[in-house]
């Protein structure tokens, strides 16, 4: 498995919108890991989304296919099924009171 890194402070990438709501404690995390890293919060939920993205095995699998001339995409919403994007652990131990 592999880990996240995040550089500090290497926030300059090119951007695109994304109209999206994000959970009240994720956003809380977000902006947390975006002072100790100070980084923009468009670079952390980009890397962060690179991340999960890149630990997607199904995903991965399915992308390759289709760059290598595979079958055509089905319609299956944004992202796919729910069970397709992985389970990422708490970066505060705030979540883990909660979930007791």
């Amino acid at each position: 498995m592999s880990k996240l890194r995040i550089e500090k402070g290497a926030s300059r990438i090119r951007q695109a919108p994304l109209k999206t709501t994000i959970d009240g404690a994720v956003a809380d995390d977000i902006e947390l890991l975006c002072q100790w890293s100070e980084n923009d919060t468009s670079y952390v939920v980009n890397h962060l989304l690179r991340f999960a993205l890149s630990q997607s095995e199904d995903f991965q699998q399915y992308k390759h296919s289709l760059e290598d001339g595979g079958p055509a995409p089905v319609a299956r919403g944004l992202l796919g099924p729910l069970n397709a994007v992985p389970k990422v652990a708490p970066l505060t131990s705030r979540n883990s009171e909660v979930e007791r």
